[in-house]
């Protein structure tokens, strides 16, 4: 499932879309942004995902999954390597706010997005006012379950991979460019997984 409402509803506030992304950085794997509309009663403890440990993300992503409105968006390595990260970044939160306005049906009054870029006039679809906020997913409370849901999906994603493909440790790394990462990948060569045009990737001999 892409997206959801909460059984409880929105209420009559205005609606206000939060996202953030998991994946920009990592060698191998898709890049996933989430884009949530916090409902009421609100989940406690929100907080950039990063700051919180495994066990408090794992206890608050299927608080926000029923209690909020959601949607992921998902955006596979061929895509990655095809449109370079930011665009598919680009994209991936693109997806996620389709995904959640179609559940929604109805537009948004702001959607909030981690960073300091957003969508807007870069990707085709984008349709909604969005505003960039630095160090969003620690200051708005919708963006840090937005965070929450990007990270702990991204993070399936890689533990599902690896048991296809052991020898690259994502269960640990979740794909990023660790040394046994980085050393697995020089031993056993690249998966269909790895994005062929991060470094040291496309360094490789294979691909020059």
């Amino acid at each position: 499932m892409l997206s959801a409402t909460p059984e409880n509803g929105l209420g009559a506030a205005p609606l206000v879309i939060g996202v953030d992304e998991a994946g920009r950085g990592p060698l191998a794997g898709p890049v996933v942004a989430a884009a949530v509309v916090l409902c009421k009663p609100c989940p406690g403890g929100l907080d950039d995902s990063k700051k919180l440990s495994a066990k408090k993300r794992a206890a608050l992503e299927p608080q926000i999954l029923r209690r909020c409105a959601w949607g992921l968006g998902v955006v596979e390595v061929a895509d990655i390597d095809r449109l370079n990260i930011f665009g598919a970044t680009m994209l991936a939160m693109t997806l996620a706010v389709e995904h959640l306005v179609d559940a929604l049906g109805g537009d948004p009054e702001a959607v909030l997005i981690d960073g300091n870029m957003t969508p807007a006039g870069r990707t085709a679809g984008w349709c909604w006012p969005a505003r960039a906020i630095v160090g969003g997913d620690a200051l708005e409370p919708c963006i840090s379950a937005a965070s929450i849901l990007a990270k702990e999906h991204r993070d399936r994603i890689m533990r599902e991979a690896a048991r296809q493909h052991p020898h690259y440790g994502w269960e640990r790394n979740m794909g990023y460019g660790t040394q046994a990462h980085i050393e697995a990948l020089h031993r056993h060569g690249p998966t269909p997984l790895h994005r062929r045009s991060f470094a040291p990737v496309s360094q490789m001999e294979m691909f020059a």
